[in-house]
């Protein structure tokens, strides 16, 4: 065993020392292997970023809210079925039945009134500036129950001011900013439409999954009286429900309101129902599928990078072997074994794509800290272990061909090679 462990370490020094004496064409040779680990560096740390971003982002809404809809569960990619743009629409007495079953907690409706209203967006005014991208949604004051978002300064509005189509609304975080820049934006007015609102709680500021500014930054978002938001859009039909099931009762929250919606929205004994219920863990498991999807495509198209490293290993490999063809018949004269002269190519060839694997892992972090300025990025463990396990099993894959070619020379011919 010590024998062959000091065969090895001397082949390593060999290995080493071939290197030196050719820095540049070493090099050149693994810019493939280097380009290779450093894409899949980037790549693992982007979608391991934007998973555990999303997933954080995700359970910050509660692992026991239900999101209720007319369209199907999961992440929609392109148009819906028509079957799906047909069906009726939630109301608000389908949420108010839900907020009746024993096993939710609460449940409320949302009305989306951020969509056009007679052909032109319902601008937002206030501090000098307007926009049209703010997220617009009416709702009951039961929402602040859900526990999803928190109020920082103020309140929220109660069921009175609901009732009495009170003009007030609560804010978030990035409305606040950029609406009210001095002090708290609490009992300020700001302008939605036509008519102005008195401002009487704010939110905590949550983080964004990505880029922030648009009517899907959670931070972007005001929300006002069910029934001031459908005052101020009355043909507005675009309702969604929030259900909390009560602790511990889940599975049971999510039949009773299948049930409950089957009966209400009369869908036929057999028939598949003609809405959704998206879960905290659905969404999740869903976006983990599509980013191991992307994760598993980008990773089989970085690898070419790597085969065009071993390519170059295997052929530089060649060229030293034939250089070498000297150096091979003095070392079997003095009585190397065949195994010997495959190990110390064999070997040459590993730490050839390991020192690159080492240059592209190097690159790749700082990569990831680049791309961290910009959007999520976390580098996971496996990635800079399989990326520097990938690039020396390119180099004894493709390094093979080359060490077998030089031990199986003939030393009588290899010493009479000029």
């Amino acid at each position: 065993m010590k024998l062959f462990r000091s065969d090895i370490l001397e082949n390593l020094w060999l290995a080493l020392a071939t290197l030196r004496a050719n820095k540049l064409r070493s090099f050149l040779t693994i810019i493939g292997v280097i380009i290779g680990v450093v894409t899949v560096m980037l790549i693992a740390s982007i979608i391991s970023g934007i998973d555990t971003a999303f997933t954080k982002e995700v359970e910050s809404f509660g692992t026991r809210s239900m999101y209720i809809s007319k369209y199907n569960p999961g992440i929609h990619v392109g148009r819906l079925s028509r079957e799906e743009r047909m069906r009726k629409n939630l109301t608000y007495d389908d949420a108010i039945a839900l907020s009746k079953l024993p096993t939710v907690e609460v449940a409320v409706p949302f009305l989306e009134i951020t969509n056009n209203f007679f052909g032109q967006k319902l601008l937002v005014s206030g501090g000098g500036k307007t926009s049209a991208s703010v997220a617009l949604q009416g709702t009951l004051p039961d929402f602040e129950k859900a526990g999803t978002q928190t109020i920082t300064e103020g309140r929220f509005f109660s069921q009175f001011e609901n009732d009495t189509n009170a003009n007030v609304c609560v804010v978030g975080s990035k409305v606040a900013d950029d609406f009210f820049r001095f002090g708290t934006p609490v009992g300020d007015m700001i302008k939605i439409g036509s008519e102005e609102y008195r401002v009487v709680g704010m939110l905590q500021k949550r983080e964004q999954f990505l880029f922030s500014g648009g009517s899907d930054d959670q931070n972007n978002v005001i929300y006002l009286p069910y029934n001031v938001a459908r005052k101020l859009k009355p043909n507005s039909d675009d309702v969604y429900v929030l259900a909390v099931a009560r602790p511990g009762m889940m599975t049971e929250a999510m039949d009773q309101v299948t049930d409950t919606l089957r009966v209400r929205r009369q869908v036929p004994f057999g028939k598949p129902d003609n809405f959704g219920i998206e879960t905290t863990e659905n969404l999740i498991n869903t976006f983990h599928s599509i980013t191991g999807g992307v994760a598993i495509a980008m990773v089989a198209i970085s690898s070419v990078g790597l085969m065009v490293g071993g390519i170059g290993v295997m052929n530089i490999m060649l060229v030293s072997v034939t250089e070498r063809t000297r150096e091979i018949g003095v070392r079997k004269a003095l009585g190397a074994r065949r195994k010997d002269i495959l190990w110390q190519f064999l070997i040459e060839a590993m730490t050839l794509t390991g020192f690159g694997g080492f240059m592209g892992l190097a690159l790749g972090w700082l990569g990831s800290l680049v791309v961290k300025l910009i959007m999520p990025s976390y580098v996971p463990l496996w990635a800079p272990v399989a990326g520097f396990f990938a690039s020396v099993g390119i180099g004894m894959i493709f390094g093979l061909w080359p060490a077998w070619k030089a031990a199986r020379l003939d030393p009588i011919e290899s010493l009479r090679y000029e």
